[in-house]
């Protein structure tokens, strides 16, 4: 079942200015709708670097419903346990100023009580064989409380990130239940009561050890914008990881591909350390995800094909790079045994495979 995702599913109506935006002035501009909502953007962010995450969520019984399934399906997301009901889906309202920062914006939430349900008719089949469980933690206390019931059952990691910290503030108790949280400065402040928007990563990184060693949650990670992360785990291990440049257009759901990458990593063996830096790279390739030797539990068809291969290439290096098609196609036909059985590589991997690996051998 690879990683199972459990959120509820928006649609986001963004607005762009064409010109210098004027706060309270009429602003011409451009207009866009996408799907949207934390953890559908997370199930499609782990998709994206080739692993086959379990979506678990509702969408509306309508034609725009079914786009977001059938976009989800074309990343190659199991949407089986997707459900279909009446205003199944959010509604994000969002205008953006020059800097691609958010200025404003109204969020619609669904009604995600069926979600319930779900879970209790069909729990044992959806996290039985699961790697890991990624949680939106605002979700009913009841859903909540299933995912974290049937985890325990199964022995998963829950790895948890929130869309709305006023929400989420009621479930303080769950965290202790909760292998990794991941959210923003400014969540962090309200979930301690406290105002953090003037610390640096150094005194973000001290105060977060602190906060969770005195509320037993097991490791926490606290995102800051430009000046990258810092995390921290109950027994005092804490760090700081420094933030990747890039080139901002929009930074709608950059949380939620820092979250993508925490969750691989922290699923496929990577330390707390590793895991966020993999985070912050805001684009995920497949190398950087995966260790070399195949985690217990994580079987063929899901991603243990591709990890398989990551332990040829170290145990026989070969002496050329996998630069190009070229290259890489010139090997299958001498190793078709590899290529053959061990599963089929599409155009990103070839386009990325040197570079992710030369990357994760740093990490």
């Amino acid at each position: 079942m690879g990683i199972v995702v459990i959120g509820a599913v928006f649609v986001d109506i963004k607005g762009y200015p064409l010109s210098t935006y004027i706060p309270g002035g009429r602003n011409a501009g451009r207009m866009e709708q996408v799907h949207g909502g934390v953890s559908r953007n997370v199930a499609e962010d782990i998709a994206n670097v080739e692993l086959r995450p379990t979506f678990v969520s509702l969408v509306d019984d309508s034609g725009m419903g079914q786009d977001v399934i059938d976009k989800l399906e074309n990343h190659k997301v199991n949407t089986r346990f997707i459900k279909k009901v009446p205003d199944g889906m959010g509604t994000w309202l969002a205008i953006f100023d020059n800097d691609g920062d958010v200025h404003a914006a109204i969020s619609k939430r669904p009604d995600t009580t069926p979600l319930t349900g779900l879970l209790k008719e069909k729990g044992d089949e959806i996290f039985a064989d699961c790697d890991a469980i990624a949680l939106e933690l605002d979700l009913e206390k009841d859903t909540v409380k299933q995912v974290l019931h049937y985890a325990k059952k199964y022995n998963k990691k829950v790895f948890a990130a929130i869309s709305n910290m006023s929400i989420a503030m009621e479930r303080r108790d769950f965290l202790q239940q909760i292998d990794c949280f991941v959210c923003n400065q400014q969540e962090a402040g309200l979930l301690f009561s406290d105002d953090y928007g003037h610390l640096t990563p150094d005194e973000m990184c001290r105060v977060l050890a602190a906060n969770v060693h005195s509320a037993n949650i097991p490791s926490m990670v606290i995102t800051m914008g430009g000046q990258g992360a810092v995390y921290a785990r109950a027994n005092g291990e804490c760090g700081i990881v420094p933030a990747k440049k890039v080139d901002v257009i929009d930074t709608t759901g950059a949380g939620d591909a820092f979250f993508a990458g925490t969750v691989i990593g922290l699923t496929y063996g990577k330390t707390l350390a590793e895991a966020c830096e993999i985070g912050s790279r805001g684009h995920l390739h497949l190398g950087e995800c995966l260790p070399a030797v195949p985690p217990a539990g994580v079987r063929a068809g899901c991603a243990g094909h591709r990890l398989i291969f990551f332990g040829f290439w170290q145990a026989f290096p070969l002496f050329c790079h996998f630069s190009d098609f070229a290259h890489f196609a010139f090997l299958a036909v001498f190793y078709p045994h590899i290529f053959g059985l061990y599963g089929h590589f599409s155009a990103f991997q070839y386009r990325n495979f040197a570079h992710s690996f030369s990357e994760i051998q740093n990490i």
